[in-house]
């Protein structure tokens, strides 16, 4: 014990933290060496080529922590996030077909919401808490298109689940979730600007479905509400979800890669990927906070919060749409 609190909880994190920026580290040095590559092209905001293996070494910390504390990966959520970072890497090393890693997206979250919801909910509740889980697998990906956002992002988001858990009580679930944070501190280490390694989708496509899955799990386990973790991400949820449907209004290939999206706007816009890091820092910060504070609430007044949240979002994206339209003319 240490602080009146189990060792567990501070021993995971350090272990998971170190492992994590050695293994980046020497991932680093290794640079080009593994043809792991993000390649700059029209859509990029990066300049010249940086190895995208990073995700290796944060995710590849997160399965050493969970193998050592058995206790704390359940087996659907470790096979669920094995079957997404598996595909994730494969696709790293060589594009493969949409098809092919929805596939994939898709068997991890159903097989994981059945196991988990199936006995207690029925098939429809099954179907739309699946589909919620893939789209936070992909939105994670979407999102990881600048220095130092989603690893930081991460760290704040995974943080602040491990607080709740621990004001719940519940010092396993606060382990692993203060643990995936360590990791990403790691790795934020050597991706904020400039970086020197990218996450890649095997880093990115996995710590969405964590997200989305350690979010259920503490909704299911009566930790918190729901609200909680959709308005912890909601910086993440609120960017990507507003750029998709305005993309898919449009006629848009929704399934290609673009730079529309809110934060990509603000880094051409001039305000650097510094800059937009640390302003999606506050804002995660905030609202997080919003969210840990407000979670002894009814849950009527944390849908109202949330409901505020989503107001705010969409009349901050509204002005800043027209202020760009209004500046290009």
């Amino acid at each position: 014990m240490m602080l009146g609190l189990p060792f567990q909880l501070f021993v995971a994190p350090i272990l998971t933290f170190f492992i994590a920026y050695l293994t980046i580290f020497w991932l680093i040095r290794l640079g080009n060496s593994l043809n792991i590559i993000d390649i700059p092209n029209d859509r990029s905001l990066h300049a010249k080529p940086i190895p995208r293996t990073g995700g290796l070494g944060l995710i590849g910390a997160i399965f050493i922590t969970g193998l050592l504390f058995v206790d704390i990966f359940s087996v659907p959520v470790f096979m669920g996030l094995a079957f997404v970072s598996a595909i994730s890497f494969a696709d790293d090393i060589k594009p493969l077909p949409v098809w092919l890693r929805l596939s994939i997206h898709t068997i991890a979250a159903m097989l994981l919401v059945v196991n988990l919801f199936l006995d207690t909910h029925s098939w429809l509740f099954v179907i739309t808490v699946g589909l919620g889980i893939i789209w936070i697998t992909n939105l994670y990906n979407f999102m990881d298109g600048s220095d130092g956002l989603a690893g930081g992002m991460t760290a704040i988001g995974f943080g602040y689940y491990g607080i709740a858990a621990t004001l719940a009580g519940d010092i396993d679930f606060a382990a692993i979730n203060f643990s995936i944070a360590a990791s990403a501190l790691a790795f934020l280490r050597f991706n904020f600007y400039p970086a020197k390694i990218f996450m890649g989708d095997v880093g990115a496509i996995s710590l969405g479905f964590l997200a989305g899955t350690l979010g259920l799990l503490g909704w299911k386990n009566n930790l918190w509400s729901l609200w909680l973790p959709l308005l912890i991400f909601s910086p993440f949820i609120a960017d990507a979800t507003v750029t998709f449907i305005k993309r898919l209004l449009r006629g848009k290939k929704i399934w290609q890669a673009h730079n529309e999206h809110y934060y990509q706007r603000l880094i051409k816009g001039g305000l650097g990927h510094r800059n937009t890091a640390l302003l999606a820092y506050i804002l995660m910060l905030v609202v997080g906070g919003t969210a840990i504070l407000s979670a002894k609430f009814e849950f009527a007044q944390q849908s109202w919060i949330s409901s505020m949240w989503g107001i705010a979002y969409l009349v901050i994206m509204h002005a800043f749409d027209r202020h760009q339209s209004h500046h290009n003319r």
